[in-house]
């Protein structure tokens, strides 16, 4: 390469990250912005309470404690409000893949008079805001006698996640070739047995970001656990119980910040155990509409 395609070829690269500066900053930006309140949250929880209320806050910790963490684990009800959340949130998913997955079968690969009328349908359910659901739903509950139940709550996150459920499966089954399946029935397979063995499987990227999707909505949601459990103290969510820090002295925010950390535990383990997959699974999905 002689000196003068040399010198082109740095011009063009320097052009390059000229033109890109202005996205790399608006990234870094967004970046900091969505990163930066985890960060204090985390950094609060691992403060002494002096330096948590000193007037001049850090952004570096300068000491680090433990004892918000041992307050919020020996906090009444910890453990309890802990496994009704995983119950809750562990049915709604359950409960959404199996119906998602029939319905998602049923859309992508049969014909049937209101198809589309039930594609148009699940759309506007999915855009539909969920606050708006909030006084028909403590009234349907209220009058079935329903309130204090975690099943209640199961079934509302059900019907919540449901939709986003059944538009993503149902564009990652259209990708799925579905002479797969008939060359499986070919062979003397029946059609649920074709559909079991050969597309399930090419499904699990799929599944699992659905399911990542319904258990980040079931485990992080408040004002339905907030309203529909009033009676019974014992049947309520974490992210109810966080609001429990709080007293006449105010606001315990080393043990609400340590609490929180505890809370998105379990999301950030999971999400960083399926990332490759959910990230196959919601680019496949994307694939075909």
């Amino acid at each position: 390469m002689t000196p003068r395609s040399r010198l082109r070829s740095r011009l063009r690269s320097r052009s390059r990250s000229l033109r890109r500066l202005p996205l790399n900053t608006a990234a870094a930006v967004v970046f900091v912005l969505a990163v930066f309140p985890v960060y204090w949250m985390v950094l609060t929880a691992f403060r002494p309470t002096r330096d948590i209320q000193s007037e001049t806050p850090g952004f570096l910790p300068v000491s680090v404690t433990l004892e918000h963490f041992g307050k919020a684990v020996a906090a009444d009800g910890f453990w309890t409000f802990w496994r009704n959340s995983l119950l809750v949130t562990a049915g709604c998913v359950l409960l959404a893949l199996v119906v998602a997955l029939a319905a998602a079968f049923a859309v992508a690969r049969m014909r049937w008079r209101g198809r589309r009328g039930f594609i148009l349908m699940v759309f506007l359910a999915q855009v539909a805001p969920w606050e708006a659901l909030l006084i028909p739903m403590y009234v349907i509950a209220r009058d079935a006698d329903l309130l204090d139940r975690l099943a209640t709550l199961s079934l509302i996150y059900f019907m919540i996640t449901l939709p986003f459920t059944v538009v993503t499966l149902r564009s990652f089954l259209s990708a799925v070739p579905a002479e797969l399946e008939e060359a499986a029935q070919v062979d003397g397979c029946t059609r649920a047995v074709a559909f079991r063995r050969v597309t399930l499987p090419l499904l699990a990227p799929g599944l699992l970001a659905t399911s990542l999707f319904g258990f980040i909505t079931a485990w992080n949601e408040f004002a339905f656990a907030n309203m529909l459990v009033i009676k019974n103290q014992d049947d309520r969510t974490l992210p109810v119980w966080l609001s429990s820090f709080s007293n006449v002295f105010g606001t315990d925010w080393g043990a609400t910040m340590a609490a929180s950390t505890l809370f998105a535990l379990p999301v950030l383990v999971l999400f960083l155990v399926l990332q490759g997959r959910v990230s196959a699974g919601m680019t496949g999905g994307a694939v075909k509409g």
